[in-house]
């Protein structure tokens, strides 16, 4: 989770790159070639897309194939499915509901539910807001409870038939029915557990302070605020032809996309790199719904904390106070980076999701800001 990361190409495998100007700018895209060279030498890994936005400019590169010996390689219309990120979008939501006086992150989750819950506290402390925007609620990774244990066996090839075949037909009325199941067993604030399963009830929650749907409310902001088009939960037929193929652990069969959620907060948003270079910018222009999203809520330790779902980290001296995220599904990986001490943000993407993918990434971004920050 506090992982760097970025993916890159292999200069003499199938390759396209985003029109470089001179100096600065040739040399920032000759790094990301080579650290997309090295990337691409590495098993089961084909393809990848990078974005960096440093000190204002922008540097796009596409490499190899999406489907190996297709020489389809990816584009700046490819649409990419960027899991967990999405959790990021709904932070950004809630800081703004919070901006606007229209959520307040100390409320109790129960004021904005259809009915009673009282399974959800640990004896007389409740669940609150904050906590599911810090992943401290003591929810389960994911509902419905059968998910988590399908994904402890993540690389099994039939664990993503699994997953889809148990979120299919599987609505918010469904997950509003089982979350009278979730057990807390200890006080919410006090333990960091990732769950996807808080960022479904923070987009409900959303939803009852805007009395818009969700996925509206999301594409509305993000169009008019962010100028991003192309991102998106739900896809046309004519978009979904546009969405990457991908691969499963060392599957060689290609990957059914992810299913469904009931909100999709947690992880059914597709962008493209164009889009998603957009989102770096607005991150780094830190105003006043960014600047919110990007506060601390709960420190995990002296060098981690969680923000409105950002990992806040202060590990490394050299970057100083950064802002990342980790995005994954069964057959996509990526990564996301804001570092406001050197302007820097970075976005890597890859259409293979694997046991040592996110390790791949962490290599090539690496050395990208070793190089950059030098």
């Amino acid at each position: 989770m506090r992982n760097i990361v970025l993916f890159i190409f292999l200069l003499s495998s199938v390759f396209c790159l985003a029109q470089p100007s001179e100096g600065e700018k040739i040399k920032i895209n000759l790094l990301i070639d080579t650290v997309a060279n090295k990337m691409l030498k590495k098993p089961l890994i084909h393809s990848t897309s990078i974005a960096i936005v440093y000190q204002g400019k922008e540097y796009i590169g596409h490499y190899g194939e999406l489907e190996k010996g297709k020489n389809n390689c990816p584009n700046n219309e490819t649409l990419y499915e960027i899991g967990s990120l999405s959790k990021t979008f709904a932070g950004t939501l809630a800081a703004k509901a919070v901006c606007e006086n229209k959520l307040n992150i100390e409320d109790e989750i129960q004021k904005y539910l259809p009915e009673g819950y009282p399974n959800l506290k640990y004896k007389s402390h409740p669940i609150l807001v904050k906590h599911l925007l810090s992943h401290t609620s003591g929810f389960p990774n994911m509902i419905p409870l059968e998910a988590n244990i399908i994904l402890q066996d993540f690389t099994n090839h039939d664990t993503p038939a699994k997953i889809n075949e148990l979120h299919r037909n599987y609505r918010q009325k469904d997950f509003l029915r089982d979350l009278h199941k979730v057990k807390i067993d200890t006080v919410p604030g006090y333990k960091y557990a990732y769950s996807s399963a808080g960022s479904e009830i923070i987009a409900f929650i959303l939803e009852k302070v805007y009395k818009t749907k969700y996925e509206k409310l999301l594409t509305d902001y993000l169009a008019k605020s962010i100028a991003m088009q192309k991102t998106k939960i739900s896809l046309s037929d004519q978009e979904a032809i546009k969405l990457a193929v991908g691969y499963h652990s060392d599957n060689s069969m290609i990957t059914s996309a992810m299913p469904q959620l009931p909100w999709g907060a947690s992880g059914n948003m597709k962008s493209t790199i164009p889009d998603m270079v957009k989102y770096m910018k607005f991150q780094l222009k830190n105003n006043k719904i960014v600047a919110k999203s990007h506060e601390s809520i709960f420190k995990v330790d002296p060098e981690f904390s969680i923000g409105y779902f950002w990992n806040i980290a202060t590990d490394d001296k050299k970057l100083g106070t950064y802002y990342v995220h980790h995005g994954g599904v069964p057959r996509s990986q990526c990564y996301i980076y804001i570092i406001p001490k050197y302007d820097l943000s970075t976005f890597i993407i890859t259409n293979q999701s694997g046991m040592n993918t996110a390790k791949v990434m962490e290599d090539a971004l690496n050395e990208i800001f070793e190089k950059i920050t030098q």
